[in-house]
């Protein structure tokens, strides 16, 4: 249960915040919960966290600039694992992520020329990532890249089945657990854990990806793991610490 929507300091946005804490069913608040183990919403002038105890979960796009810049971005695998097989002009291309998240992945996609639709099911992690496409369409560096992605909010096989166009590329990326992880990492999968729970029906949330007729699929899983609901891919790009199985449709 969230028990409050904290707002701490000026220059916060006292709209979004009622809005936010009408929609968990809480209050808006200036104090922060007493009980060390409470589940909130803070809300200061940096932008939305989610609390959960002692860890704290914030969407933050800023820090994926360096991958895109500096000539990083062509070194990107999920690129390499998204290209088409037709060039086309930056910004025509549509993709859909399925399992956004915080949308870090969605935005390597944006960076590459994709208009993306990023779809999340759990409001926590859609608010938090909501939030971080505000404060990145804001920021002159970002601002290109955010403007190409659309967060919708809802179960992603009814999203998939009310799409109107035939997508690029269909993108899954269903949590799994790694064997190595940096400490940021794992803080941020132990708060995500929490409130989401992994990719249980892989077969309709596959099947509903292939029924919305895309030209690729492309499926994020660790190296060592099971192809996703046994579906053998087209093939996969291959990294130490990640796979990519990519299904081609002629």
């Amino acid at each position: 249960m969230i028990e409050a929507v904290c707002v701490q300091g000026r220059g916060v946005d006292m709209d979004r915040a009622r809005r936010l804490a009408e929609k968990f069913g809480t209050e808006v608040t200036d104090k922060i919960p007493d009980d060390k183990h409470a589940m909130y919403f803070l809300f200061d002038k940096t932008g939305l966290s989610f609390i959960a105890g002692k860890q704290e979960l914030k969407g933050d796009l800023s820090r994926m600039l360096k991958r895109v810049t500096g000539g990083h971005l062509a070194h990107e695998i999920i690129l390499k694992a998204a290209k088409q097989n037709t060039e086309a002009e930056q910004g025509t291309l549509r993709a859909v992520d399925c399992t956004a998240g915080l949308g870090e992945d969605s935005f390597l996609l944006a960076a590459g020329g994709y208009q993306v639709e990023l779809f999340e099911h759990n409001p926590v992690t859609a608010a938090l990532l909501h939030d971080a496409l505000i404060r990145a369409r804001k920021n002159p560096e970002m601002q290109e890249i955010a403007k190409r992605m659309t967060l919708r909010e809802g179960d992603s096989k009814e999203l998939l089945a009310s799409l109107t166009y035939e997508p690029d590329l269909i993108y899954l990326d269903p949590m799994f657990p790694e064997k190595k992880k940096s400490a940021e990492t794992k803080k941020k999968l132990q708060v995500l854990h929490k409130i989401e729970t992994p990719c249980a029906d892989e077969n309709e949330l596959i099947q509903a990806a292939i029924d919305a007729k895309p030209k690729k699929i492309v499926i994020k899983r660790p190296p060592e793991g099971p192809y996703l609901a046994g579906m053998t891919p087209t093939y996969s790009v291959t990294r130490k610490a990640v796979r990519f199985d990519c299904i081609v449709f002629s």
